[in-house]
């Protein structure tokens, strides 16, 4: 499965909502260090309920537009 993710880095919690077949995630991490890629992951996994490992990343490690796919 192949999903479209905004992130919004610096949020005062944690959550994922979906608003136009794109998934907004909010995320208490700085957009630094990849420290917000590794919490899509966790965020993504949680809520997906799959193993962290089964998540990449395909397009936009280094911007808030994200193409992620979860297998």
């Amino acid at each position: 499965m192949i999903i479209r993710i905004r992130v919004k880095s610096n949020s005062k919690e944690n959550s994922i909502v979906l608003k136009d077949g794109v998934y907004i995630l909010h995320t208490r991490e700085p957009a630094k260090e990849n420290r917000a890629n590794i919490s899509v992951i966790n965020q993504l996994s949680v809520f997906f309920d799959v193993p962290k490992n089964n998540i990449t990343i395909k397009n936009g490690l280094r911007s808030k537009e994200k193409i992620v796919e979860i297998l």
